[in-house]
């Protein structure tokens, strides 16, 4: 489910965009939203964050991957960005082994080579060439995809806590260092303030709807990163790409090529193809 919400996610960003709300303030409004609704409906989820000192690694992923990554976009070309961001399986592989304890083993060497050989082929332009960091931009986005797997790594070592202090980190994250990083550049004059979140009419029902959008999505994620390990579950997250790819060719904002659909299986495939044979065991945190 959350893939599929961030794979959509470019069709209101790039909506709230052309009315005046940039990507990181649209990020940090919806995220906003959830956040004070969380606490409305469990006021009590205060005591279980501040009681978990550890919670506050998962509200660093989660807000760095989201400034990172937005910042990366609003300035950077997108497709470098994005292929550079989905190094995150790599990432993911190397923090799972100090925080979790699980071996990099070659069966999860396997899976990542298979999903980022598919992500390559999906995102690829031979008029980008190779996607080595050359600018502020590549940089941020090759550290946001670290801090997302920091993020999907800390749901499984914290599965014990609840799912709503879980979502509470996240959109706490996100709301306080993209509002942070939107506002230092509005000072500075690279972007508007969002006056038309609240000014205009269909801004602020495509903020509610897509509110509501992440706070499911980012449900559905927990769900998921609490119990698969965290290199199968940095390959399924690889799927956001396809669901990216679909929804841009669907609306007549792109095109299905060949090595999409060839990318498109080796990233659905990866998982399935290559598994362990003993199923990985749930660490305490």
């Amino acid at each position: 489910m959350n893939l599929t919400v961030w794979g959509l996610s470019w069709i209101p960003f790039k909506s709230l965009q052309s009315q005046g709300v940039h990507p990181l303030w649209a990020t940090s409004i919806i995220c906003a939203t959830s956040f004070i609704f969380m606490l409305v409906v469990k006021p009590a989820i205060w005591r279980e964050l501040f009681s978990h000192p550890q919670l506050l690694w998962l509200l660093l992923g989660a807000g760095l991957t989201n400034a990172f990554f937005n910042t990366a976009v609003a300035f950077g070309d997108v497709v470098r960005v994005v292929l550079l961001f989905y190094l995150m399986p790599l990432w993911a592989v190397l923090l799972a082994w100090p925080i979790l304890g699980e071996a990099i083993t070659p069966k999860a060497l396997a899976r990542i080579s298979l999903g980022l050989a598919g992500a390559v082929l999906v995102l690829y332009q031979p008029t980008l060439g190779f996607p080595l960091p050359a600018s502020g931009s590549d940089w941020a986005a090759l550290a946001g995809g670290a801090s997302f797997a920091l993020n999907n790594i800390m749901l499984r070592k914290l599965h014990t806590n609840s799912e709503a202090v879980r979502a509470l980190c996240m959109f706490g994250g996100a709301m306080v260092l993209c509002g942070l990083v939107a506002a230092i550049l509005a000072a500075g004059g690279s972007l508007s303030w969002p006056e038309a979140a609240w000014k205009n009419t269909d801004a602020s029902r495509t903020l509610a709807l897509w509110s509501l959008l992440f706070l499911v999505g980012n449900l559905g994620l927990q769900y998921g990163a609490a119990r698969l390990p965290a290199n199968i579950t940095a390959v399924i997250m690889l799927g956001e790409i396809l669901v990216a790819a679909a929804s841009a060719w669907w609306l007549g904002s792109g095109q299905i090529r060949p090595q999409d659909i060839l990318g498109g299986v080796l990233i659905i495939t990866a998982p399935l193809l290559i598994k362990d044979k003993k199923k990985a065991s749930v660490h305490a945190s």
